[in-house]
């Protein structure tokens, strides 16, 4: 395995097994090392390059941690390990950055239906974890209370980059069982999570963090490439 990829994959287990373990003595490390929405309290810098080492659960880690060793290890086998680094940061931040931002048009919605006396009472009441159902107070509790973790947009960025260097690459479907080519893929997950980004707002999974992963993937790749015809 490259080294590259085995650390990352050791780092993030490393990580989840030292969050599980401090989480029995009372210390949330979620808190402390997710991601937080800028106008968080609870926001740190250090926060926008924890989080992508963070993981909520079991099938969280290990679905983002086989993705990274089935696809990582061919894209570092063709850059070389330190640009892939280079790129699984990029991708993780910008998947960040991206989610943030859509986060930001979210909290600037809520808050446009309140006052300013009401938008100060109701970031009171997320401090201590309270919200006033069905309304904006609901919405600004979620937003600045609710941490963001995983690897998923660096991932989803290698996902884009393996697609792009070897598009006509067979992959096998497990659900259901057919060979597709991996430009194919990797389009058809992208518009599912745009897909879904848009028709889920507030959803659990980051959907604009994937796609801001392949989205920065994209870029980045397109300006290493201005000048030849390769992908590589």
């Amino acid at each position: 395995m490259p080294p590259v990829v085995k650390n990352l994959i050791l780092v993030n287990v490393l990580f989840y097994l030292v969050t599980v373990v401090v989480g029995q003595t009372g210390t949330d490390l979620y808190q402390v090392l997710g991601l937080y929405f800028p106008a968080s309290e609870k926001f740190r810098l250090h926060q926008l390059f924890t989080h992508m080492f963070m993981h909520g659960s079991i099938g969280h880690i290990f679905f983002n941690m086989f993705a990274l060793f089935m696809f990582g290890r061919v894209l570092e086998s063709v850059w070389g390990p330190k640009r892939f680094l280079t790129y699984f940061l990029v991708t993780g931040l910008g998947a960040a950055a991206l989610h943030i931002f859509v986060m930001f048009l979210e909290y600037r919605s809520a808050i446009s239906q309140i006052s300013p006396d009401q938008l100060a009472y109701f970031k009171d009441l997320a401090a201590q974890g309270k919200y006033i159902p069905n309304t904006a107070s609901e919405k600004i509790t979620s937003l600045l209370n609710t941490p963001t973790v995983g690897a998923s947009g660096a991932v989803f960025g290698i996902l884009l980059g393996f697609g792009m260097l070897f598009p006509n690459t067979q992959l096998m479907l497990l659900f259901p069982p057919i060979p597709i080519k991996a430009k194919y893929f990797v389009i058809g997950y992208g518009v599912l999570e745009l897909f879904l980004g848009l028709s889920q707002p507030g959803s659990n999974v980051a959907h604009f963090a994937h796609l801001g992963g392949m989205l920065f993937g994209y870029f980045m790749i397109r300006y290493w490439n201005k000048n030849t015809k390769n992908f590589y």
